[in-house]
């Protein structure tokens, strides 16, 4: 049987992370399984909690009061949802809901926080990770936007 470092090394997401660093995030680190249609996080909740995929596909969704929840973007296996954990004042800026039955490994954001904290180093190697993926996420955003409004914007 894997201990937990080992399966949290081995997840794509954590690829670019030093191996002196694995042991410690793995240490906020837990198995959640959620169920079809399950939420992972709600808009407006604290940010106490980011899911690193393993199985299934999350929904990340806005409420448009008018029309109900609408999908951002969908993430799969080897993605990470939830980047409000690293940005104060940690409230989900959205929905994260299962499509059909996920699995991964839940982060306990207070706990990686303090580590972060404590040791400079980790902060600043889970900002090269997380960054990127987010200057990558708010450009598809942005062509999405293009795409829906075309020249009116």
């Amino acid at each position: 049987m894997k201990t937990m470092t080992e399966l949290v090394r081995a997840h794509p997401f954590l690829a670019g992370l030093d191996a002196a660093f694995i042991s410690t995030v793995a240490g906020c680190a837990r198995n959640r399984v959620f169920a079809d249609g399950a939420y992972l996080m709600r808009e407006g909740q604290p940010a106490d909690e980011f899911h690193l995929i393993r199985h299934g596909t999350v929904s990340v969704e806005v409420y448009a009061p008018r029309g109900g929840p609408h999908v951002l973007q969908t993430l799969g296996p080897g993605e990470f949802v939830g980047v409000s954990w690293i940005v104060p004042p940690y409230i989900a800026s959205s929905d994260a809901r299962a499509t059909g039955q996920v699995r991964s490994f839940g982060f306990d954001a207070v706990c990686l926080r303090r580590k972060c904290e404590a040791e400079p180093g980790l902060g600043y190697a889970m900002m090269k990770l997380f960054v990127p993926a987010l200057v990558q996420r708010m450009s598809a955003a942005r062509m999405q936007a293009l795409d829906l409004f075309g020249e009116r914007m």
